[in-house]
């Protein structure tokens, strides 16, 4: 997998392209790995702009995707933007794999084979509920990987310490 990066800090863009580095050799398996073209954006404030911690867009317009673009807000903790890669890279993984396609005239997906309809509420949808699902277990695995769970950061801020 061929990644770019743009905009965050130093150790931003360290860590959120070896997360996503992580996340595309779980996810994509070892053919499909190797032809994916990741490009990650870094922006400052997007939560407060746009109302999203992140979002994953496929740039080439096949059916089976091989290009794409992630952004993440920057200005979040860096724990939420790597599980914001984590989260974004899982619909990598449905949208290259074509398990997720987003239909435009008739407003909806079809994920897995079925037919869902933009109406459904989005803690509904299936692919967000895998993506949901994953994006904390990706998250401790890369850390625990890169020997960093015991740094300050890298704790869940839910938790008492």
């Amino acid at each position: 997998m061929h990644i770019t990066t743009r905009g965050g800090s130093r150790t931003q863009k360290k860590y959120v392209k070896s997360m996503a580095d992580f996340c595309g050799e779980k996810l994509l398996g070892s053919r499909l790995y190797p032809k994916i073209e990741l490009r990650i954006e870094l922006v400052k404030n997007l939560m407060k702009k746009e109302k999203i911690y992140g979002d994953a867009i496929w740039e080439d317009d096949e059916r089976y995707p091989k290009e794409f673009t992630i952004r993440a807000d920057a200005s979040q903790p860096l724990r939420r933007i790597l599980e914001t890669i984590a989260h974004e890279m899982v619909h990598v993984k449905q949208y290259a794999k074509d398990e997720l396609h987003e239909y435009t005239m008739k407003k909806g997906h079809r994920y897995k084979g079925k037919f869902f309809s933009d109406k459904l509420d989005y803690w509904d949808e299936p692919w967000e509920i895998e993506a949901h699902g994953r994006e904390t277990g990706l998250f401790v695995r890369w850390a625990e990987k890169h020997k960093l769970g015991k740094r300050q950061w890298t704790q869940d801020p839910g938790e008492a310490q």
